[in-house]
């Protein structure tokens, strides 16, 4: 990495889903399958992926349950929280920029 903050924050949240599966958790955890309904073009590969990545860097908490079938509940931890105020940020530029084109 050059050093550059935006790019630091690129390689953490980069890429199609990550971020939309963080605004998917703001107001709650979720489930696996909820995720996917909600994020309607990912394949359930690539959730699987970017969920594990998310883990990774410590801004989403995943919870299993001891049953049959599974049950797996994904959060966003409080360093995942301090990711808020960026995306709402980047949801009122997209709603100006949204605007600005009609």
């Amino acid at each position: 990495m050059s050093g550059c903050p935006v790019e630091a924050t690129l390689s953490v949240v980069g890429g199609k889903w990550k971020v939309l599966i963080l605004w998917n958790l703001v107001n709650g955890t979720k489930r696996f399958n909820e995720l996917g309904r909600s994020i309607s073009q990912v394949t359930r590969k690539m959730l699987t992926e970017q969920l594990r990545e998310l883990e990774s860097d410590k801004l989403i908490v995943r919870k299993v349950f001891p049953e049959v079938p599974p049950k797996v509940e994904y959060s966003l931890s409080d360093y995942g929280r301090t990711f808020i105020p960026v995306m709402q940020a980047m949801a009122q530029w997209g709603m100006t920029h949204t605007e600005s084109k009609s």
